[in-house]
């Protein structure tokens, strides 16, 4: 069967069709779009799945997380699962993503947002998602301590290879490339102009970051594919790029002693 790309103009067509398929319903308050769902730059392209919520009437919510049979693709998922107590993740044989949730009007207090609209509202939902998106940037405003990010990025390169050299390569990998990573990112972010952080995505240091620092992106990118050691060496110089006052001249030998022993302790046989 021929692969069925999510175009910007299929990803409208599901919008329309969830909305058909919701205004009738009776328990059904509003419908929250958002990200690439919502209207707002950057719209979706052929990878972008749906993320909303269903606001209902009290008591309803629970029908819509687990009854399904309201999404256009129902009859097309092949995965669905409880993600949260108020989410559900569901895939259709295409490939394309919904991740929901299912919220009454007090519930919606409980979500975080940045891009979203809002096509039906019976109560009071754009004047509560406003307020969510309120307290989500006021949540997001005050960022951690960069000497703090600076220091838990170091620290998880450290631990990272102290792991992989004594065998323990998974829980290695994960920390360097995930958790000393993470630290980067939040690092890039807060060094980020103005213009740039109007791009970047408040709740994911992760998005984005080729459009508004493609360098640092492209040696990140990089980075990952290498070997353990030489994505360390290859993340450390990144970091002293993005924060060359908070990585005092004695990190890099240090690491270095660390990656030594790590690289020779994973040549002794086992």
């Amino acid at each position: 069967m021929p692969r069925q790309a999510m175009t910007p103009e299929a990803h409208a067509a599901f919008t329309a069709a969830l909305l058909k398929r919701l205004d009738p319903d009776a328990d059904v308050l509003g419908l929250v779009l958002l990200g690439s769902s919502s209207g707002e730059p950057p719209g979706p392209d052929e990878f972008s799945d749906h993320d909303l919520f269903v606001v209902t009437r009290p008591g309803a919510q629970e029908r819509f997380r687990t009854d399904l049979g309201w999404l256009p693709n129902a009859a097309d998922l092949v995965l669905s699962f409880r993600e949260t107590a108020h989410g559900v993740r569901a895939l259709d044989r295409n490939g394309h993503l919904v991740e929901l949730a299912a919220f009454d009007l007090d519930e919606l207090s409980l979500a975080r947002v940045n891009r979203y609209s809002v096509p039906l509202d019976r109560a009071d939902v754009r004047a509560r998602m406003a307020r969510v998106r309120q307290a989500t940037a006021a949540q997001t405003a005050t960022p951690p301590d960069a000497r703090w990010l600076a220091g838990q990025f170091l620290v998880e390169l450290v631990v990272g290879v102290g792991r992989w050299g004594r065998g323990e390569r998974i829980s290695g990998h994960f920390r360097v490339r995930a958790g000393a990573v993470q630290n980067l990112l939040s690092l890039i972010r807060m060094r980020a102009s103005d213009a740039a952080l109007a791009k970047l995505d408040d709740l994911d240091p992760a998005r984005r970051v080729e459009t508004v620092a493609p360098e640092l992106a492209r040696e990140i990118d990089a980075a990952l594919v290498l070997p353990l050691p030489a994505c360390t060496r290859a993340l450390l110089a990144v970091g002293r790029q993005v924060a060359p006052d908070l990585v005092a001249p004695e990190v890099p030998a240090a690491l270095e002693e660390v990656l030594a022993r790590a690289e020779e302790a994973a040549r002794r046989p086992r």
